[in-house]
């Protein structure tokens, strides 16, 4: 059964049963030193005051230990065949991915997945930043699922067929005149969850992210029909994505 939960990730994933999870796909906050506020209100909700959360720890070493503790807590719900993406960006990437392999083991790591999304500033002073950082892991590397996407072929000589997706996905930002956007801020495109989540989880399988925000990705499981179970501490990201999974058939 779909689930949105308003708690913090952390006492929702010890309460999660042993392996019972085909995939956690994570996108928790990115520590940018900012509060991270909508620019609108949030479809479908009455929230009196705009959806909202607090991105900034006194230092990385305090990110990172809040990090540590809630995916220690998680993977023994990852069963042996499942897998865990965490989405970050450059500001931890590189710290993050040395934070899983002591968690799960550097022979645990399959992909580091760049999601490259175009839109966005730039800067006269350094290259624009245009990706996002998925780490990709699972738990038992003989037997982790992956079912690998296929892509519209770009070259001349396949036109009209398809390639398997690199390690490079090329997924456009959701534009601020988009009918998928909600107003609720970080919000990822539901095409580049479908791609993770079909690639990454079986026909069925459950689906958790316990960082739910806008519930994009709980929207995807359960358009793919898989079971989308999920928290965020945000009461209006928690009527938002439950909106979102009601209008679904």
């Amino acid at each position: 059964m779909s689930e949105a939960t308003r708690t913090d990730w952390l006492p929702f994933a010890r309460a999660l049963p042993r392996a019972s999870v085909d995939l956690c796909y994570v996108d928790p906050p990115f520590n940018t030193g900012v509060k991270r506020t909508a620019t609108r209100p949030i479809r479908g909700t009455r929230a009196s005051h705009p959806a909202s959360y607090q991105d900034n720890w006194p230092t990385i070493d305090a990110y990172l230990a809040w990090l540590r503790e809630r995916l220690a807590a998680t993977i023994p719900a990852i069963k042996p065949s499942g897998n865990l993406l965490v989405h970050v960006d450059w500001r931890t990437s590189h710290r993050v991915r040395v934070l899983l392999d002591e968690l799960l083991g550097a022979d645990r790591f399959v992909n580091h997945l760049i999601w490259s999304y175009g839109l966005g500033g730039s800067s006269p002073r350094m290259f624009a930043r245009k990706h996002d950082d998925i780490l990709f892991y699972c738990v038992d590397p003989a037997r982790h699922y992956f079912d690998p996407p296929r892509i519209p072929a770009t070259s001349r000589r396949m036109r009209g067929q398809t390639k398997k997706a690199t390690d490079v996905l090329d997924i456009p930002a959701i534009n601020n005149m988009a009918a998928e956007r909600t107003g609720y801020p970080t919000q990822k495109p539901l095409a580049l969850l479908e791609l993770l989540v079909a690639a990454c989880s079986p026909a069925k399988g459950t689906v958790l992210d316990p960082c739910c925000g806008s519930g994009t990705t709980l929207v995807a499981a359960k358009k793919l029909g898989r079971t989308p179970i999920g928290c965020d501490l945000s009461p209006a990201a928690v009527r938002l994505t439950r909106t979102r999974l009601s209008e679904i058939p």
